[in-house]
């Protein structure tokens, strides 16, 4: 028996050599472990109801200053909720609220101007997508004349810096009723800015006289025919 001993150590080492190249071939190696699976990133929503700058008159009044509305989105793809913002305009308050549906009932102030926007949100994934800003005119009683909304200022962005010794300032206004008749510019380096320009009829004021290392304040009142004013929010500015 101790001459086969030397045979059974050679055929054993030449088991194990052959299993190890079939758990190879196999593919038992740590390069064919399962790839991590792909997150998709969600969409933004396309907003639906109320329609922007439009005048909303569906809902329920429950008193008469507050109704129900509610508000509609398309769904987003990779999305497994949303959070609308709401903005009143006259005010300038913000409020969210979440949901797993693409609609969503709130209760809001009649005769009043609101923006509001969709966030998408995923669970695989802290990325999010946010939709379109749209405006609106929640309708009260017997409203014959609505305010302008307040403007939106485009350019120079918020908190941007430019150079130069003069500046375009830029902004958009929109009305329900289609009469804005002027716009009132405030404009300095004070963080509530003084009126710098009144009655201008576009959209824009050219050639603005700036001075480097300072920043500066603005914001855009609407006027329309009726004596309707709103006022847009302050943006600032720096200069290099």
């Amino acid at each position: 028996m101790q001459f086969l001993k030397p045979n059974l150590r050679k055929t054993s080492l030449v088991l194990l050599v052959i299993l190890g190249l079939l758990i190879i071939a196999c593919g038992g190696g740590s390069d064919d472990l399962e790839p991590d699976p792909v997150v998709e990133n969600p969409t933004a929503a396309t907003l639906v109801y109320p329609e922007s700058n439009s005048e909303c008159t569906e809902g329920s009044n429950i008193t008469a200053s507050e109704s129900t509305i509610e508000f509609r989105w398309s769904g987003a793809m990779h999305a497994d909720s949303y959070s609308l913002e709401l903005k009143d305009l006259s005010t300038g308050a913000i409020s969210k609220q979440s949901t797993r549906n693409t609609k969503l009932s709130l209760r809001i102030n009649r005769a009043t101007p609101y923006s509001w926007n969709v966030v998408s949100k995923s669970n695989s994934t802290t990325i999010t997508a946010k939709s379109t800003t749209s405006k609106f005119f929640n309708a009260g009683d017997g409203t014959e004349s609505y305010a302008p909304f307040p403007a939106e200022l485009v350019k120079p962005a918020i908190g941007s810096e430019v150079e130069g010794n003069k500046i375009n300032l830029e902004w958009t206004g929109s009305d329900i009723d289609n009469d804005i008749e002027s716009y009132d510019l405030y404009f300095g380096e004070n963080k509530e800015p003084e009126i710098f320009k009144t009655g201008i009829e576009d959209s824009i004021l050219n050639d603005v006289a700036i001075t480097s290392g300072k920043t500066y304040y603005w914001k855009v009142a609407t006027i329309d025919s009726s004596g309707n004013v709103s006022t847009s929010d302050i943006f600032s500015f720096s200069v290099n």
